[in-house]
């Protein structure tokens, strides 16, 4: 493997590798895998097509039909000897489905347009454009005629996007975080070090924090509404009222418990639900609220869990005849990469040559599967293409940018398999 400070590449191979990295193809594959759709428990024509796409490389293929619909799929450029492993892993699952009316930009849609230099289409940055990248950084070490010590695995997960299974809503399309590449790991595919192409905007994500998902309920009289004067105090929403204001008042709490890089914690209150639309003139028998507590790093999901557990032993003991329930649903712990892991210095390095400037460090909020392969002993960095802002727009990637960062991706392999 590469040292951290100096390429273990002739200047003719690294030619040869940059030389072989073709703008046509990776554009061209990049709209046609827009165009499958691929939402989370409909991963499996995605991964048909990638299993097509790795065989003409001659990689070695395993298939992992994780359930009906929906399966992994691994290629792997084996080495000569006992070098080290490099995996390359992206989920084929989109973040939502291109059907939802309120979703209207070009970025949202599962059809591929380029416009201006960009590629715009569902998928392109979360995250089948890494995919298309990953796929031609090792096609140009095999143009380029590169032999390995260490295996180079691409690995396309189903079901990563940030969704559980509750309540109503089950089935394999609520089949999220991380379910996939929890199966690719303990089912015999677990490497020395892994790259994540999630859209970092090409800045290297070094911590990213976890996520708690969390329920409070409750429960009420179930009356009509003729029969509800007087009683105003037994309606469930009306107790969820008092309920979401000590929620509001814990937030600050757990901003100043979970600050983190220079940021304070996160709570998100993200869904509320209670009553009958269709029955209004009935007072609500029972009302939920979830929220997503997003937990550093540097806090147990344990240690999260009491904190959100104390909040409502004092909720419950405040107000005995609320019925009020508590669950975590969801616990997804933060993930951490030495910032000197020879991984790093060594995408930093290529990313230095390829872009003629160092890549910006940073640390997010968002989840990704660095997550499970961290708790698995397999190091982690997240290092992807975007570009820009999110808007209304949806999913876009510069042409430029995939290009850039496939040559980073090749170069990198290169070194570290070598």
């Amino acid at each position: 493997m590469a040292t951290a400070g100096k390429s273990a590449l002739s200047d003719n191979v690294r030619d040869a590798i940059l030389n072989s990295v073709s703008e046509d193809e990776i554009v061209s594959m990049c709209c046609e895998v827009i165009n499958i759709p691929s939402p989370t428990g409909s991963e499996l024509a995605m991964a048909e097509y990638l299993r097509v796409a790795f065989q003409r490389l001659g990689l070695s293929i395993s298939w992992q039909q994780v359930e009906d619909t929906r399966a992994n799929v691994i290629g792997r450029l084996e080495g000569s000897g006992n070098g080290q492993c490099l995996m390359f892993n992206g989920h084929m699952d989109t973040s939502n489905t291109g059907d939802e009316g309120f979703l209207t930009g070009i970025g949202y849609k599962p059809h591929a347009v380029i416009k201006d230099g960009m590629i715009y289409g569902l998928g392109i940055y979360n995250m089948k454009g890494a995919l298309v990248c990953y796929l031609h950084a090792v096609k140009a070490l095999l143009e380029a005629g590169i032999k390995l010590e260490g295996d180079v695995i691409l690995g396309a997960v189903c079901g990563e996007i940030e969704k559980t299974q509750w309540g109503s809503f089950q089935g394999k399309e609520y089949r999220g975080y991380g379910a996939g590449t929890h199966y690719l790991v303990s089912h015999g595919v677990l490497p020395d070090m892994c790259i994540l192409g999630e859209p970092t905007d090409m800045q290297l994500v070094l911590e990213h924090a976890g996520s708690m998902w969390v329920r409070f309920g409750l429960t009420g009289n179930y009356v009509h509404s003729a029969f509800a004067p007087g009683k105003e105090d037994q309606n469930a929403i009306r107790r969820m009222y008092h309920v979401v204001g000590e929620v509001m008042k814990w937030i600050p709490e757990w901003q100043e418990q979970a600050r983190w890089a220079g940021r304070p914690g996160f709570v998100n209150i993200g869904c509320l639900q209670g009553g009958h639309a269709w029955r209004a003139s009935r007072t609500p028998e029972r009302a939920d609220l979830f929220l997503d507590v997003r937990v550093p790093p540097t806090i147990s999901m344990t240690d999260a869990r009491r904190a959100a557990k104390k909040l409502y032993l004092t909720m419950r003991d405040k107000h005995p005849e609320y019925g009020l329930e508590f669950e975590t649903y969801v616990s997804v712990p933060g993930a951490t990469i030495d910032e000197n892991h020879p991984m790093v210095k060594t995408i930093e390095r290529n990313h230095q040559r390829v872009i003629g400037k160092p890549p910006v460090r940073d640390t997010v909020l968002w989840c990704s599967d660095a997550s499970v392969l961290s708790r698995f002993g397999c190091p982690t960095v997240n290092y992807g293409p975007s570009s820009g802002p999110r808007d209304h727009v949806g999913e876009k990637v510069a042409i430029k940018t995939l290009v850039d960062i496939t040559k980073v991706y090749a170069l990198t392999a290169a070194e570290i398999c070598l």
